[in-house]
C-alpha cells in the first residue's frame, strides 16, 4: 500500500507538472524566440558596425517589424508580438540600467561645464515645446474631428512629444567623437524627461477647466522640488555606497559582494524615487555619476573591470529589448483596426504631430543657444550654428518613452476601444518609427557633413579616456587642459571678487570644487589617492600597475 501510495503520488505529480508545462509552453516558446531575436540583433549590428548609416536601434526596429509581420501572418492577423506592452516593464526594469550606465560612463567635465545650458534646454526648452505642440494640437485636431478627445488629452500630447528620447540619443551620437553634442543632447534629455514627467502628472491631476495663477506657480515649484530631491536622492545613494564599501571593504573576502552592492544600491535609488513620486531618471543618472567618482575607486581592480562591463552589457541588452519590442508592437492589429476606414486621417494626424515636433524643438534650440552663447566669453565654448542644427536634429527622435506615456494616457492595460484614442496610439507609433529610422539614419552622415572628423576632433575632443582607467579622472575634470594650466599658474586669477567669477565661471567653480573635494569629500568617501594602502586594495599605485598589464595582454 505504501508503495502504491508513493507511485500514485509520483504519478499525480507528473500529471500536474505536465499540465503546468502545457499552460506555460507558449510563454517559454515566446521567450526563446525573443532571446534568439536579441542574438540576431547583436550579430547583425556587429556586421553593420562600420556602416555610416545603421546602428543597433534601427537594426532592432527593422528586425522587430519583420518579426511582427511574420507573426501577424502566421496567426491570421490576430497578433503581431510575443509579449503585451507594459509600462511597468519599461520603466521599472529596462530604463534604469540604460540611464545609470549613461551617468556612470558620461564625460563629467563636458557635462558639468555645460550644465547651465543643459538645464536651460531641458527645463525652459521643454516648456516652450510643450506649449507649441499642445496649442497646435488643439487648434488643428479639433478641426479634423478625430474623436472624443478632451483638453487633458491634447495637453498630454504636448508632454509626450516634447520629451527627447535619451535612449535614441545614446545610439546615434558618439561620446568620444562629439563630446559637446553628446553632453548637451543627452543631458538635455535627462532633465527633459523630469520636466515632461512633472507636466504629464500635472495634466492628469489638475482641474484643467479652471487653471489659476497659483496652479502655474505650484507647477514651477513642483519641478524645482522634483529636480532637487531627485538629484539629492541619487547623490545620497552614491555617497552611501561609497562610504559602506570604503569602510567595510568587501573585496578582501569577495569581489562579488562589491559588484552586487553597487548594482543593488543603484537600483534601490531608482525604486525609492519612484516610490516617492520623484524622477527616477534623474536619481539613477546622478547616482551613476557619484559612483563613478567615489565608489568605483573603493573596490578591487577586478571589480572595477567587472562593474564597467556589467553596467554596459545590461544597458546594451535593455536598449535592444526596447527597440525590438517597439518594432513588433508597431503592427498591433487591434489598434490599427480602428483606423482602417480612414487611413488618410491617420497619416494626416501623424504628419501634423511630426511637424509640431519639428517646430516645437526648433523654437527653443536656436533662441536658447543664442542666450547661452551670450554668457560665454571663450569663443571655443560657444555653440556654433552648425552645432545648433545638429542639436535640433538629434533631439527630434521619439522612442519608447513616448510610446509608454501614450499607452498610459490613451489605453487601459494596453487595450483601447475608443476611436480617438486608437488614432493617437497609432499616430504615436508612426511618429516613433519615422523619427527613429529616418532621423536616426541621417544623424551620423549629418554629423560628418557639418563637423568633419579632423575639425570636430581638434575642436571638441575631450581628454578623458574611455578605458576602465577613465574613472581615475575626478568629477569636474581634475585633468588640466592648456587653458586651465595657465589659469592655475596665474595666482591673480583666483581673487575673491565677482568680476573674475563672472568672467571665468567654469574654471572658478572647478577650482573651488577640487579644493572642497580633496579636503572634505574624498577623505570620507574615498576616491583616487584617498584609499589607504592595503595589499590588493585599489590604490593609486595599483591602478598605475594595471595599465601596463592591460597593454601587454
Amino acid at each position: 500500500m505504501a508503495m502504491l501510495g508513493a507511485n500514485l503520488g509520483l504519478l499525480m505529480g507528473k500529471m500536474n507538472y505536465s499540465a503546468l508545462g502545457a499552460s506555460e509552453y507558449a510563454a517559454v516558446v515566446n521567450m526563446n524566440l525573443f532571446v534568439a531575436l536579441l542574438c540576431a540583433c547583436i550579430v547583425i549590428g556587429h556586421l553593420l558596425e562600420e556602416s555610416r548609416w545603421m546602428n543597433e536601434s534601427i537594426t532592432a526596429l527593422i528586425i522587430g517589424l519583420c518579426t511582427g509581420a511574420i507573426i501577424l501572418l502566421s496567426t491570421g492577423g490576430r497578433n503581431s508580438h510575443l509579449f503585451v506592452f507594459s509600462e511597468d516593464l519599461f520603466f521599472i526594469y529596462l530604463l534604469p540600467p540604460i540611464i545609470f550606465n549613461a551617468g556612470f560612463q558620461v564625460k563629467k567635465k563636458q557635462f558639468f561645464r555645460n550644465f547651465m545650458t543643459i538645464v536651460l534646454f531641458g527645463a525652459i526648452g521643454t516648456v516652450i515645446s510643450f506649449t507649441i505642440i499642445s496649442f497646435g494640437a488643439i487648434k488643428i485636431f479639433n478641426k479634423m474631428h478625430i474623436g472624443d478627445l478632451e483638453l487633458g488629452d491634447f495637453l498630454a500630447l504636448g508632454a509626450i512629444f516634447s520629451a527627447t528620447d535619451s535612449v535614441c540619443t545614446l545610439q546615434v551620437l558618439n561620446q568620444d567623437e562629439t563630446p559637446l553634442l553628446y553632453s548637451l543632447v543627452f543631458g538635455e534629455g535627462v532633465v527633459n524627461d523630469a520636466t515632461s514627467v512633472v507636466i504629464f502628472n500635472a495634466v492628469q491631476h489638475f482641474d484643467l477647466s479652471r487653471i489659476t495663477p497659483s496652479d502655474a506657480f505650484h507647477l514651477i515649484g513642483n519641478f524645482f522640488y522634483l529636480f532637487v530631491t531627485s538629484t539629492g536622492l541619487g547623490v545620497g545613494a552614491g555617497l552611501l555606497s561609497a562610504y559602506v564599501i570604503k569602510r567595510l571593504y568587501f573585496g578582501r573576502h569577495s569581489t562579488d559582494r562589491e559588484v552586487a552592492i553597487m548594482i543593488l544600491m543603484a537600483y534601490l535609488s531608482y525604486m525609492l524615487a519612484e516610490l516617492f513620486y520623484l524622477s527616477g531618471i534623474l536619481t539613477v543618472f546622478f547616482c551613476g555619476i557619484v559612483m563613478s567618482h567615489y565608489t568605483w575607486h573603493n573596490v578591487t581592480e577586478k571589480s572595477r573591470v567587472t562593474t564597467k562591463h556589467a553596467f554596459a552589457t545590461l544597458s546594451f541588452i535593455s536598449e535592444l529589448f526596447i527597440f525590438l519590442y517597439v518594432g513588433m508592437d508597431a503592427l498591433d492589429i487591434e489598434k490599427w483596426h480602428f483606423v482602417k476606414d480612414s487611413p488618410g486621417k491617420s497619416i494626416a494626424v501623424s504628419s501634423v504631430l511630426l511637424g509640431l515636433v519639428l517646430v516645437g524643438r526648433g523654437s527653443f534650440v536656436f533662441p536658447l543657444s543664442y542666450l547661452s552663447n551670450l554668457t560665454k566669453k571663450n569663443e571655443r565654448e560657444k555653440i556654433t550654428f552648425k552645432q545648433q542644427v545638429l542639436i535640433w536634429w538629434a533631439g527630434l527622435m521619439r522612442g519608447a518613452v513616448s510610446m509608454a506615456l501614450a499607452y498610459n494616457q490613451f489605453t487601459r492595460s494596453g487595450h483601447t476601444h475608443l476611436h480617438g484614442n486608437a488614432v493617437m496610439i497609432t499616430s504615436t507609433i508612426t511618429v516613433v518609427l519615422f523619427s527613429t529610422m529616418v532621423f536616426g539614419l541621417i544623424t551620423k552622415p549629418l554629423v560628418r557633413l557639418l563637423l568633419p572628423p579632423s575639425k570636430n576632433m581638434s575642436r571638441m575632443a575631450s581628454t578623458e579616456p574611455t578605458s576602465p582607467n577613465a574613472f581615475i579622472v575626478p568629477l569636474l575634470g581634475n585633468e588640466r587642459d592648456a587653458e586651465a594650466e595657465r589659469n592655475q599658474n596665474t595666482s591673480s586669477l583666483y581673487p575673491s571678487n565677482l568680476r573674475v567669477l563672472l568672467s571665468t565661471p567654469s574654471h572658478k567653480v572647478h577650482y573651488y570644487w577640487r579644493k572642497f573635494d580633496d579636503a572634505f569629500m574624498r577623505p570620507v568617501f574615498g576616491g583616487r589617492g584617498f584609499v589607504p594602502y592595503i595589499p590588493g586594495t585599489p590604490t593609486e599605485q595599483s591602478v598605475h600597475n594595471l595599465i601596463p598589464e592591460e597593454g601587454s595582454s
